[in-house]
């Protein structure tokens, strides 16, 4: 399984769409994930304070874009070696396996719940 985080609006355009194309994916040719111990950090890296994001669970055998686990540019500060998952294609909304609510704390981080 991979992950990705975005605003509940933006996901229920998608599921109205039948696919999911975020900016990421015109401007960078890809749609950002990540595996399960990437999502806190990657919530706390580029989410802080945002409200109203939920977390999709993607099943990877039901994608039909291409899936590449890649190293990151280096400009966000990742781990080095870490490799995260990069979607190239819009996402197919019935690989979408669970939505869960991704709530911050008061003081605007996110937590392993």
């Amino acid at each position: 399984m991979i992950f990705h985080i975005v605003k509940r609006g933006e996901w229920a355009i998608a599921i109205e769409r039948g696919s999911y194309a975020p900016e990421s994916l015109r401007a960078d040719g890809f749609i950002h994930c990540s595996t399960a111990a990437q999502v806190i950090d990657t919530a706390n890296r580029f989410y802080r304070g945002q409200r109203d994001l939920v977390v999709l669970q993607i099943d990877e055998a039901r994608l039909k874009a291409k899936l590449k686990f890649e190293a990151p540019s280096g400009v966000h500060g990742e781990v080095a070696g870490e490799l995260f998952p990069h979607l190239y294609g819009e996402l197919n909304v019935d690989a979408v396996v669970r939505v869960v609510e991704l709530p911050c704390a008061a003081d605007g981080s996110f937590q392993q719940r």
